[in-house]
């Protein structure tokens, strides 16, 4: 049993399909035997959304004032804003503010040290960005408030898709392209595989920004001159890196499955094959010294208070995020007392007694 490891889990907007999600993952009683939930929301929402789930008097949901009274075997609740009305399928910015309180309060904790990682319930950009909030989604947030560089990537089991740029207009791309970047992110991409998910030499396959790959320079230059070069610039950092690929060509062709994860050079490009090959897939930011994930959909207004939403999303969310931190304490652990051939290769011997060996008891 895992129920030592403590994740928050955040409630989104309130008229969307999160609490709702959130609630139905947390109902089987097995999903707290494997960890600690600590959920930041509405009690006036929970109670809304409990009524869409099955079983739902079963739910042991108890209030808890932060992260470090959280108990193992139930629903530690957290509340935030619990003055904010309930409008399913309504969007407001009463609703958006209400879910970056829950947001904030997580950090907070989080911070604190007080929860091992996050898995945050969608909100809706349009509601949530604001002079006090002034991220385009949960990422650029995540980076300001953690140490690190974020990474966006997707995730699933049959492919780890990662972004060179996020939320920006697509005629914005080009410019926030260059050979430093893209050798930059592939070494964060390397580290991430290596550390969060136990992959000791990874593959990395780059997309191009142009169709074709440009067509050696007839349908636009940037292979050329920018993503080839960073290509390059990776192999000599050792990083197994390869392309540039068209994004057409590498997934009609199933040639993504050769590697362990693949570089988009703009959001759409990685995303929309990602969705479609692989439904129920996570959000995860990488790079951070948080665990942060989160289910790979929306708000889904349309279909929000009308109990049919899937839960399957947010469990991946979870699931994907106690595999991570589970890894991440496998390498750290594995990598706290280096060998002492690093000192053999300097040409110093390594004696017995300088080796820091466990004690032993009678």
């Amino acid at each position: 049993m895992y129920n030592n490891i403590k994740i928050g889990r955040t409630q989104g907007d309130t008229a969307g399909i999160g609490l709702e999600c959130a609630l139905k993952a947390l109902a089987d009683p097995r999903m707290l035997e494997i960890f600690t939930p600590v959920l930041y929301a509405s009690a006036s929402a929970v109670e809304h959304y409990r009524t869409l789930v099955e079983d739902a008097e079963s739910m042991n949901i108890r209030k808890v004032s932060n992260a470090d009274r959280a108990q193992d075997g139930q629903i530690n609740l957290v509340v935030v804003g619990d003055n904010t009305p309930v409008t399913p399928g309504h969007g407001t910015p009463e609703s958006g503010k209400a879910a970056i309180a829950a947001l904030r309060r997580a950090v907070e904790d989080a911070k604190q040290g007080a929860l091992d990682g996050i898995v945050t319930m969608p909100i809706c950009k349009e509601n949530t960005k604001s002079e006090e909030f002034p991220y385009a989604g949960h990422t650029g947030y995540f980076g300001d408030e953690f140490e690190g560089v974020p990474t966006m990537m997707m995730i699933s089991d049959a492919m780890r898709v990662a972004l060179q740029t996020t939320h920006i207009p697509l005629d914005q791309v080009r410019g926030n392209l260059s050979i430093e970047g893209i050798t930059t992110k592939l070494a964060e991409l390397k580290a991430s595989l290596i550390r969060d998910f136990g992959i000791v030499e990874p593959r990395i396959a780059v997309m191009s920004l142009n169709p074709h790959s440009g067509e050696g320079g007839v349908l636009g230059s940037e292979e050329i001159q920018i993503i080839t070069p960073a290509i390059q610039a990776a192999a000599e950092q050792k990083i197994y890196a390869f392309g540039p690929f068209a994004a057409d060509g590498l997934f009609l062709s199933g040639g993504f499955a050769k590697y362990d994860a693949l570089l988009a050079m703009y959001h759409d490009q990685g995303l929309t094959p990602f969705k479609a090959l692989t439904p129920d897939g996570v959000n995860y930011t990488a790079g951070l010294d948080i665990v942060r994930t989160s289910p790979d959909h929306g708000t889904a207004y349309d279909i929000a208070g009308k109990g049919v939403a899937d839960p399957q999303a947010t469990r991946n969310a979870i699931y994907a995020a106690l595999d991570i931190i589970r890894c991440r304490e496998r390498h750290n652990e594995m990598n706290a007392n280096p060998l002492p051939h690093y000192e053999r290769e300097k040409g110093r011997d390594v004696s017995i007694s300088e080796l820091k060996l466990p004690e032993q008891h009678d």
